[in-house]
């Protein structure tokens, strides 16, 4: 069973959560492998890991390297952490990345998606300076955040070999650039 301290919290992967358990430890390797449906007529990639595929129900599949590379498809600035081991480091961006693999596949609504925090090339925890220049557009790649054996997590910077966006679509400021 991973276990692990992330900022101050204990992460947990249960030993009975095959999936999360086989995922985390391809993400411990610093390899990104996702689930791909072995039905011919559906060969679908999924995430987050499940006991079926979304899309067919079928039950089986295979474990599949998948380049972790894609486009800020929408993401969340939290300004206000409510998390304790958060709050030091706000503000933060959620990212929600579509990857280039299987791109507006099964369709656009659909399309392959994987969440994770916004971090420098480092995989620290991003500034307020890169915070400001990521938004809809921006292109990423994963790097992983080692928390124990067998645990680490993926998170998303800025690709520096992609071209990037003149200026990414970002959500308008309020009063105060919240």
């Amino acid at each position: 069973m991973p276990q692990g301290e992330y900022l101050g919290m204990t992460l947990t992967v249960l030993d009975l959560d095959n999936e999360n358990l086989a995922y985390f430890q391809h993400c411990a390797d610093h390899d990104f492998h996702l689930q791909q449906c072995v039905d011919p007529d559906c060969d679908l990639i999924r995430y987050p890991p499940g006991t079926a595929c979304p899309w067919c129900s079928g039950r089986e599949f295979r474990w599949i390297p998948v380049d972790a590379r894609g486009t800020v498809h929408s993401y969340g600035e939290v300004h206000h952490a409510i998390q304790p081991a958060f709050r030091e480091r706000a503000p933060y961006m959620i990212l929600l990345v579509e990857l280039d693999t299987q791109a507006g596949e099964p369709t656009e609504h659909e399309a392959l998606r994987v969440a994770g925090n916004l971090v420098d090339a480092d995989g620290n925890f991003a500034g307020p300076d890169l915070v400001k220049q990521v938004g809809i557009g921006s292109r990423m790649r994963m790097v992983f955040a080692d928390v124990a054996e067998g645990l680490a997590l993926p998170h998303w910077t800025l690709d520096e070999d992609a071209e990037q966006p003149d200026t990414p679509w970002r959500y308008p400021q309020g009063v105060n650039g919240v």
